[in-house]
């Protein structure tokens, strides 16, 4: 906790010219009541601040024999993961962009968290369908695909209401937002209830309007999980489930459809068990 409230990333960090300001110890722990849901993620994790409370949120309220919440932190700053290493030992830290690495190689994740770089910010890739200039809404659309709900901070312009700093909750609908949600699905929503502004005076170096918002992944129709009697969507869950990487199963799928399409028929079942085999021999070597 010592670190979270005086490690100043701004003393060796030009932290402006990247959007990236690091959440408040107080803020992060109001915003733990939301994110919910078992295996997370944290995307532009920072030092850790929303994973530390997080993991800490769901620790003490796990049942008795319960296993600890797994949290993965992905940061691409190598200095900011050596410091979140230290700060969250109990998450698994990985030193890459969000946008370079193979996220679905990681599984599926019940809870993406962010509070990541705002607007215009440089970045080094693009979200699947997102098309506008908002890093955050990049950001969300990415994780769309890997988790079931995801709870971020996000600019106040950003979010689809006001809430945090005015006497009410209001809807307030950017041009932006509406492109983002026309073009992703994605419908942002207010979580419990956070006032934002109260943690506003506690921020270093910047006092942005801010404001939780959530999003319910599953209940997208791309989402949605398919029919059990697809042959391919249980592969793919079963693959998944053992972390097969992505290119390897669409090799295979478009290898068996091909086949099909030749006419050729299969008197067993020889590629999935080829692929296990290979994910146990290489887990075996680790």
């Amino acid at each position: 906790m010592f670190v979270l409230d005086n490690w100043h990333e701004g003393a060796n960090h030009i932290n402006g010219s990247a959007g990236a300001f690091f959440t408040p110890s107080g803020l992060a722990g109001d915003f733990a009541i939301d994110a919910c849901g078992g295996r997370t993620i944290d995307l532009c994790a920072g030092i850790g601040v929303l994973a530390f409370h997080v993991f800490w949120r769901g620790y003490y309220a796990r049942g008795q024999g319960a296993p600890e919440r797994e949290i993965v932190c992905i940061e691409r700053n190598p200095a900011y993961v050596e410091v979140g290493r230290k700060v969250l030992p109990e998450a698994k830290w990985i030193c890459a962009d969000v946008f370079d690495f193979d996220l679905r190689g990681l599984g599926h994740f019940g809870c993406a968290i962010a509070n990541p770089p705002f607007g215009a910010t440089p970045r080094s890739g693009s979200g699947p369908r997102y098309t506008g200039r908002s890093f955050e809404f990049h950001l969300i659309d990415i994780a769309s695909d890997i988790a079931d709900y995801g709870a971020f901070i996000i600019p106040q312009m950003s979010a689809p209401f006001e809430y945090s700093g005015v006497q009410c909750y209001r809807e307030r609908k950017s041009e932006d937002y509406l492109k983002f949600a026309e073009q992703t699905g994605i419908h942002l929503e207010a979580g419990c209830g956070v006032d934002c502004s109260y943690h506003r005076d506690v921020w270093r170096g910047v006092a942005p309007n801010v404001e939780v918002v959530c999003a319910n992944f599953e209940d997208m129709p791309r989402n949605k999980a398919r029919s059990p009697t697809d042959p391919e969507a249980e592969l793919r869950a079963l693959w998944t489930e053992k972390r097969a990487p992505l290119d390897r199963q669409d090799a295979i799928i478009a290898e068996v459809a091909a086949k099909a399409k030749a006419g050729i028929r299969f008197v067993e079942p020889p590629v999935q068990a080829d692929l296990l085999a290979e994910i146990e021999r290489s887990s075996s070597k680790r």
